[in-house]
This record gives C-alpha cells, sequence and structure tokens, in this order.
C-alpha cells in the first residue's frame, strides 16, 4: 500500500503559536501521524521583501495573498519589528507537540538568513546555522534532533556532511522523486535525504496550466496515478494551518477514504535500508509554481 509522508515546515512565530496546535488538533482527531520541523531562532519573516526583485516571486504574492496568511506583525519582523526569539517564546507549544506523540526535528535557526544566504555561504556560517538550531532544539526537548529540513529547500555543499557530524540521521531538505543518499567529494557518506516529490498547495493554487483544477484534486489524481509509489507531502503551519486548513483536511480524508497510509518521516525512514538507496547528487533548479532556486534530486544513479 502506497503511503504519504507527511512533513509539516514551521517558518514563523506566528505559525507557531497559531498554526501548529490548529494542525496538531486535526491530525489527532483524524488519527494520522506528521513530522513538524521548527525553525528555532529569531522570526525575521520582513527582511525577505528582498525577494521582491526575485522572478516569480511577485506573482506568488498575487496568487497565495501573504498578507493575509502571515499578517502585518510578522511581515514587519526584523525590519521595523524585534524578530521574536521562537525557541525561547514558544518552547511550551513545542514541547506539547512532542508529548502529543508528533516527531519533531529540525527546520532552521533564522528561517530567512538560511534561505537567502545559504546557497552561497561558507561551511563556518552552514556550521554555525546548524549548530545554532540543533542546540536550541537540545534545550528545548533534552534530546538530540534526527531530522533536518531545510527552510526553503536550499541547501549548500557542506550542509549534508554537517548533518551527519551534527548527528542527524535523515533530512528532508530537496525535491525530488524518491529516497536517496547523496553523492559527496572524496566519497563521503551523508545522510538519506527523503526528498518532497508532491507540489504544495501553495504552488498549486492559481497557476494558469492547470486550467481551474482544484489543488486537491490534483493532488488526489498525482497520488492516485501508476504505477503507485510513496510520496513526501510538505505543508506550512502558515497556510495549511490557516486559511488552507478546510483544504488540507479535506486532502487527508479523502487520502484515508482511498486507502492511502499516512505517516511521519521517521516511519518512512523506518521501514526503508538505506544501504541499498540510489546515489544521487544534489542539483539547484527550479519548480513550477515556487520562486527562486531550490535543491534537487539529480538523475538516479546505481
Amino acid at each position: 500500500m502506497p503511503l504519504v509522508a507527511l512533513k509539516i515546515d514551521v517558518d514563523t512565530y506566528r505559525g507557531t503559536r497559531e498554526g501548529v496546535p490548529r494542525l496538531a488538533d486535526l491530525l489527532q482527531r483524524l488519527g494520522v501521524p506528521a513530522t513538524f520541523l521548527f525553525s528555532l531562532g529569531p522570526d525575521h519573516t520582513g527582511r525577505a521583501i528582498k525577494r521582491v526583485l526575485r522572478r516569480g516571486f511577485l506573482g506568488k504574492v498575487k496568487r497565495t495573498s501573504v498578507l493575509e496568511h502571515y499578517g502585518l506583525k510578522t511581515l514587519l519582523y526584523g525590519v521595523l519589528l524585534p524578530g521574536p526569539h521562537i525557541g525561547r517564546r514558544c518552547a511550551a507549544q513545542l514541547q506539547d507537540i512532542a508529548r502529543r506523540g508528533f516527531e519533531v526535528g529540525v527546520h532552521a535557526w533564522d528561517h530567512v538568513r538560511w534561505q537567502d544566504r545559504v546557497a552561497r555561504a561558507s561551511e563556518p556560517w552552514t556550521r554555525r546555522e546548524l549548530t545554532l538550531a540543533r542546540d536550541q532544539f537540545m534545550e528545548i526537548f533534552g534530546r538530540a534532533p534526527l531530522v533536518h529540513g531545510a527552510a526553503g529547500w536550499r541547501t549548500n555543499r557542506y550542509v549534508a556532511a554537517l548533518q551527519r557530524e551534527l548527528g542527524f540521521r535523515y533530512a528532508s531538505d530537496t525535491r525530488g522523486t524518491g529516497p536517496f543518499v547523496p553523492l559527496l567529494d572524496h566519497d563521503a557518506v551523508a545522510v538519506p535525504q527523503l526528498p518532497t516529490t508532491l507540489p504544495t498547495l501553495d504552488e498549486l493554487i492559481g497557476r494558469a496550466d492547470l486550467r481551474g483544477v482544484d489543488p486537491v484534486e490534483h493532488l488526489l489524481a498525482v497520488t492516485a496515478a501508476a504505477p503507485a509509489r510513496d510520496h513526501v507531502f510538505t505543508l506550512h503551519a502558515e497556510l495549511e494551518g490557516g486559511a488552507y486548513l478546510p483544504s488540507f483536511e479535506r486532502l487527508l480524508r479523502a487520502w484515508q477514504q482511498r486507502g492511502t497510509r499516512l505517516t511521519d518521516l521517521a516511519t518512512y525512514a523506518g521501514q526503508l535500508d538505506f544501504t541499498s538507496l540510489a546515489r544521487c547528487s544534489i542539483v539547484a533548479g527550479t519548480v513550477e509554481g515556487r520562486s527562486g532556486t531550490l535543491a534537487l534530486q539529480s538523475q538516479w544513479k546505481k
């Protein structure tokens, strides 16, 4: 039976305080596991304003109502308002998600800084960002994180090796077609990647090429297509935990009715034989409906 592993990226202070509990309540009500990946440092969402110059960003703003989903206050954090420290101010909320039985992991230290700088960053810069996030996670949960999912699906040549050094067991930093082990220089060993294989709801909304097809119906069609295979679906606390919550619930219920097994990244990783996974490079590329350059799984290599 094919499965869909659910990965929830939590980018902001508002998403942590409001979207996360809404999603946890829904998932518990339906008996669905999921992985929550938290941003653990300061919320500097307002500094993302520089992205207006990036190709495709303004189109996304128009399609997905950024102000509605994130709120004016969030869009001023790090610019006109100090960015609240998510890990320190929301520790109790994060601990509650783990107590409720959900897998928790690391998304970022400073989400905007990682997304905007990591592609060109040095090894010391990358090490510092990952270490800050790992240490904050350990302070909150009393244990080391096992899973990392890079903010904005953006990485660099140092991330995979540092993940292994810092104790992560698996990661979901990329977009791709299936689980793989990244190819590193000098045959270094990296933690396995469980890439996001499905488009996100915000990537589907308002796309002209879908000719008005409902995003939920599109996702259901993709996951029902032959041959049946496993998927990773990424959602965001700020979106599916907000205005998209009814659509997300409809998607979950439809998957359940069709017999799709819904699970978290830990369960998905636990059923894989990491030694037999394909070894692939991580390359830069684009994804329809999302602005900027992302980390993509290269063509599969045996």
